[in-house]
């Protein structure tokens, strides 16, 4: 692990070595309050967090009392306290406090005190044994920082204390791990939480928990409850988390810094329902692994989509707007196609560059039906997008970062960069600056414009593309819409060879 996880466990058997387990703190020799179970009901975790590593100080001044109060308040089924000094700037006499605050909370309102979960980065059984006479009622167990022993005898001391688990997974040998432990274990209340953000290079995938959901079920049972960790920072967001059907929602940043919303953000993830987008979103995630997906676009002709097909392509697109040559609304273009895509068991993707023309509503009628998958909304603000559509399956393709941004924090599980936003591609290289190549190396990116087979490759290892979408670059000069068949069978070619060099 050579990251900033590895430099911040290594602090900490530094600090533990010189502290003891208990960090000098004063804790009772016996624990004062009865054990609360953890998230049993669907709900929102907030959290008592200072500062992060991605972030720095996020709440300096924050007061730990205060802040689990008000989370109370505002309808935390549990509340979160990082208790990691060097990077979070907690500590455990927080977490104390934390525990007063809930008990007071249920002390003056006769409501049942939200659970409190001790979030660290924790290496021993010991670490648990001083979390129960703290108080928590939980901890947390990141299975990538315990080899499976060490995990198997936290595990244990978890249910001699009658505890729960947070266990967070986030890859293959996170699972390897679990299951080692669960073979072992009761598990009764061991929970999982899959972390958006890599803690490896801080890069968040809103889609990785997605990921994880059916593997963690084959270890835990189809009724395991998983909890989805970090990245959201909208009430937007929440909502779309809230949709997707997860047991719980932890939130950091968002509610530590901003009082004002955490009500909202709360009521945002409980009130929100399943809908068809969440469902693709959530079925795209199985299809998710390190070789990009082609997309062609500005699809015309049944013969060219019958090719990309047949090539591999993981999407089809076809523009529904009169003001472009490719839409498939010229020339009945659409009636043609339309008895032959439907043999085709591949996304189809509905373009659509405004909400109220009859092309529009002709392909949202066709995502709503099921005859195509997905609606594109290209170059179309959000705000601009009416309620109802949003619960459509769909993304948005956007011409600059500052969209994309804007996007992904009101939750958008995957948006296509158009890099004719950027002056296009020019010398096998992309004009774009120093920070928004860095904003795009942090994402699971999606991209578009000016792509060939002639740059196809330079464009792939600049952004690790999970998706590049082609269209021009695969068709004659003055001939559009109309795919070049050598073209199309080199840029798959091609691809095949990225695949195999696993860039």
């Amino acid at each position: 692990m050579n990251d900033i996880l590895t430099e911040i466990i290594e602090k900490r058997r530094a600090d533990i070595e010189k502290l003891g387990p208990d960090f000098g703190t004063a804790l009772p020799q016996k624990r004062s309050r009865p054990v609360h179970p953890f998230l049993k009901d669907r709900g929102v975790i907030l959290e008592v967090k200072r500062a992060s590593p991605s972030k720095g100080d996020i709440s300096p001044d924050l007061d730990s009392y205060q802040t689990a109060l008000s989370y109370s308040k505002s309808g935390a089924r549990a509340i979160s306290c990082l208790t990691e000094q060097n990077y979070f700037k907690g500590s455990l006499s927080d977490l104390m406090n934390v525990c007063l605050a809930v008990d007071d909370f249920e002390s003056e309102t006769h409501s049942p005190a939200p659970a409190v979960l001790r979030k660290d980065f924790l290496l021993s059984p010991d670490e648990i044994e001083i979390s129960y006479r703290a108080g928590a009622d939980a901890v947390l167990l990141i299975a990538r920082i315990l080899d499976c022993e060490t995990f198997l005898e936290m595990a244990r001391a978890v249910e001699k204390f009658k505890m729960s688990a947070l266990i967070e997974i986030r890859s293959e040998d996170d699972l390897d791990k679990l299951k080692f432990v669960m073979d072992k274990v009761r598990g009764k209340n061991f929970i999982c939480g899959v972390n958006s953000r890599n803690l490896s290079n801080f890069k968040i995938d809103l889609l990785r928990p997605c990921m994880m959901i059916e593997k963690i079920q084959s270890i835990m049972g189809d009724n395991a409850k998983i909890i989805f960790e970090s990245g959201v920072t909208k009430c937007e967001c929440a909502k779309v988390v809230g949709s997707l059907g997860f047991s719980g929602l932890l939130l950091g940043e968002a509610a530590a810094k901003n009082p004002y919303m955490r009500k909202s953000l709360v009521e945002s993830f409980m009130e929100a329902k399943p809908n068809r987008n969440a469902e693709f979103w959530k079925n795209y995630a199985r299809s998710v692994d390190r070789t990009p997906k082609i997309k062609i676009c500005g699809i015309t002709r049944i013969e060219d989509a019958v090719l990309a097909y047949n090539l591999g392509a993981g999407f089809l697109g076809f523009i529904f707007s009169h003001a472009f040559p490719r839409s498939v609304s010229h020339d009945g273009r659409l009636k043609k196609l339309l008895p032959g895509l439907k043999i085709l068991k591949t996304k189809k993707v509905a373009v659509i560059t405004e909400t109220e023309s009859e092309e529009s509503k002709t392909a949202v009628q066709l995502v709503s039906d099921g005859t195509f998958d997905v609606l594109q909304f290209h170059n179309i603000p959000y705000e601009k997008i009416p309620a109802e559509l949003l619960e459509l399956p769909h993304y948005f393709a956007v011409k600059s970062m500052q969209e994309y941004e804007s996007l992904f924090e009101r939750g958008e599980m995957r948006i296509l960069l158009d890099l004719h936003g950027f002056g296009g591609l020019s010398d096998n290289d992309l004009d774009m600056d120093a920070n928004n190549a860095t904003c795009c190396d942090t994402k699971a990116m999606w991209i578009a414009g000016g792509i060939n087979p002639m740059n196809i490759c330079d464009v792939h290892k600049k952004f690790r593309c999970e998706l590049i979408d082609v269209s021009g670059g695969i068709e004659n000069e003055g001939e559009i819409g109309i795919k070049n068949e050598e073209k199309m069978r080199s840029l798959f070619l091609l691809t095949e060879g990225l695949f195999r060099a696993k860039l």
